[in-house]
């Protein structure tokens, strides 16, 4: 193995470079996923608003709670 890393023409300066060059790409990849997205809660909020079924749920839940 060592023989083989002695014998590549490849200077290590350059080969740095390239794996330099590689994770750039790959944390530019990986930045799209890692983005900062709104909470869930946000997608929902508000939702149930006129709903006469959730009002109804409400009502029910505080009802049980006070009993």
């Amino acid at each position: 193995m060592l023989s083989q890393q002695i014998a590549d023409p490849q200077p290590l300066e350059a080969r740095v470079a390239t794996l330099e060059a590689e994770i750039a790409q790959m944390r530019q990849i990986l930045s799209a996923f890692t983005q900062k997205k709104s909470p869930w809660w946000l997608k929902v909020a508000g939702s149930f608003e006129n709903d006469p079924n959730f009002d109804e749920v409400t009502r029910l839940g505080q009802e049980w709670r006070k009993s």
